[in-house]
């Protein structure tokens, strides 16, 4: 193989060469269990408390109101499931989310309907992004919580956070958001956005996978998920993944100090694979051209089969996705694309390239340069681009 492109960083990031160096002495000779009371232990201890007060400062919130998980997955059903059963005590049995979120998101809100609950699923705008007045007009006096992602990891579309929470608080109901494509890559401030839970994970901005956070506002009372020890302050029982959690920490506080450098190189580079690839015939963006995030590109082409189109790309040299990275070995088009009001055909011809701030300029030039001659060879062997061609000519 020649040049190898890694533009699939919505799916997971490389760990950078500062996290690797900030985890392995916590892997070798710094193993101590952190709630040992010797000084091995005790070391544990400040670096998992220096990682805590890194991710707050990151989120604007206090180091008391973070709680560190295995993944945003966990952070998700921890925020969503146990803010509904706190509240179903006050008589409030309604949650309201969006047709386009997360399976982590949708299957917690689905397992919650088999109990009991109630779930309002929000369409989206063409574009992707929601429609706040159709959060307003869902919100009933037994609405538990709202949530609703920050950024979408399919087609980058930018949620508007502030607004939503804005209206949660104004409404009194809780507000949740899953935020694991967004941290890192656009400015997040929990407090000024009236955020009350937030999930993250690491392995999204160059940090290890297997370790995420929850952010859950001050004051705010809920039941654990996973009980046993003491750990976190008795909320999240289980031993401290002390190399993982420090590997967060110095991840998520280089991700956030550059974020306005880095995003002003990134969306240059996603600007010009957009604006050049959409010069193919019959292509089309999806989701927001300017709300969403710095390197999502996520372009459906007419007449092609997504899997053939990655496999061709695979065989350059280049990694890219169809759609969530957690469903790829579904046959059935994206959820997120569907919910566009995409036709499944189309649907099933996307591609989604998400780049970093490891990726060059010159690694979007090597994929303009391999990308539009494979999509033509796909079509050329497609019977359905081929009856799309005569039934255009007629």
């Amino acid at each position: 193989m020649g040049r190898f492109v890694y533009a699939d960083n919505a799916a997971t990031t490389r760990i950078s060469d500062s996290v690797f160096q900030a985890m392995v002495p916590f892997l070798t000779e710094k193993y101590g269990n952190a709630s040992s009371l010797y000084g091995l232990g005790r070391d544990s201890r400040r670096a998992i408390e220096a990682a805590r007060e890194k991710t707050a400062k990151a989120l604007g919130a206090e180091p008391r109101e973070i709680y560190f998980t295995s993944c945003g997955s966990e952070s998700d059903n921890w925020a969503i499931k146990s803010t509904a059963l706190a509240m179903a005590q006050k008589g409030k049995k309604h949650i309201i989310t969006t047709v386009f979120e997360h399976h982590a998101v949708l299957h917690t809100c689905q397992a919650l309907e088999r109990q009991g609950f109630e779930v309002t699923y929000l369409p989206v705008e063409p574009n992707g992004v929601v429609d706040i007045e159709k959060v307003k007009e869902a919100v009933r006096p037994d609405t538990a919580l709202v949530t609703i992602m920050y950024a979408n990891n399919e087609i980058g579309t930018i949620q508007p956070i502030p607004e939503i929470g804005a209206l949660c608080q104004e409404k009194g109901v809780l507000f949740h958001t899953d935020a694991v494509q967004a941290v890192g890559a656009v400015p997040i401030d929990v407090k000024a956005q009236n955020i009350d839970l937030l999930s993250l994970s690491a392995h999204k901005f160059h940090g290890p996978k297997g370790i995420g956070a929850l952010y859950i506002r001050k004051g705010l009372v809920i039941p654990n998920l996973v009980d046993g020890g003491g750990q976190e302050r008795g909320r999240r029982a289980g031993t401290e993944n002390n190399a993982y959690i420090v590997g967060l920490g110095t991840a998520i506080e280089t991700a956030c100090a550059s974020i306005e450098e880095k995003n002003t190189r990134v969306s240059a580079m996603r600007d010009k694979l957009i604006a050049q690839l959409l010069q193919i015939p019959h292509t089309r963006l999806n989701g927001d051209p300017i709300k969403r995030l710095p390197g999502n590109v996520n372009i459906s082409f007419e007449g092609v089969e997504g899997e053939s189109l990655l496999l061709m790309l695979d065989s350059r040299g280049i990694c890219g996705s169809s759609g969530s990275a957690c469903t790829s070995g579904s046959l059935d088009p994206s959820h997120v694309l569907l919910a566009l009001g995409l036709k499944h055909e189309t649907a099933h011809g996307s591609l989604r390239l998400s780049l970093s701030g490891e990726n060059t300029m010159e690694d979007v030039d090597y994929i303009l340069e391999q990308l539009p001659p494979i999509v033509q060879r796909l079509r050329d062997m497609s019977p359905v681009w081929e009856k799309m061609m005569k039934e255009e000519q007629n």
